[in-house]
């Protein structure tokens, strides 16, 4: 399963700050068996969070995006928007597991916007922009990731078993 890393923050694509959060996904990624075969770090602008996620399903290899940041309710958040705008089907339970991961650590969880689908055989993932919260919100949906991208693939999973 390769996985690429899209970091998206403004500033730290201007070179101001250092990233904690994609490689703090990485370490995620690799946890659920995940090789991190790309890491970047996206501004938060639209045509440019596209043309990242389009790049690493399309043309990468990647079987899993993940990209951490963006995901709120400020005017510049618009990491859900690019990623409705690649996608084929949504996976709407994964964000749904995410948020209510988050309900025990933080009385904003609501304001999270994330959003996870399919683009041809990818599977992208939008995590929130905290470390914190990657590990948080990762070890609830941990065990169904890898399982997702192995039916992606068209892979056994058991559920070709004859009955």
């Amino acid at each position: 399963m390769r996985a690429a890393i899209i970091t998206i923050s403004t500033s730290l694509s201007e070179g101001r700050g250092e990233d904690e959060s994609g490689p703090a996904l990485a370490d995620w990624a690799r946890d659920i068996g995940a090789e991190v075969a790309a890491t970047e770090v996206v501004a938060d602008e639209q045509p440019k969070i596209e043309w990242a996620l389009r790049h690493y399903a399309d043309s990468s290899g990647c079987d899993l995006v993940l990209t951490t940041g963006g995901t709120g309710v400020a005017p510049s958040d618009v990491t859900p928007e690019a990623t409705r705008a690649v996608i084929e089907r949504e996976a709407p339970g994964i964000a749904e597991a995410m948020r209510a991961a988050s309900r025990p650590h933080t009385r904003n969880w609501m304001l999270s916007r994330a959003v996870a689908g399919i683009r041809k055989r990818t599977l992208i993932v939008n995590f929130p922009g905290s470390p914190k919260s990657i590990r948080q919100v990762g070890d609830e949906i941990g065990p169904a990731i890898p399982h997702a991208v192995a039916l992606l693939s068209g892979l056994p999973t058991g559920h070709d078993r004859a009955r």
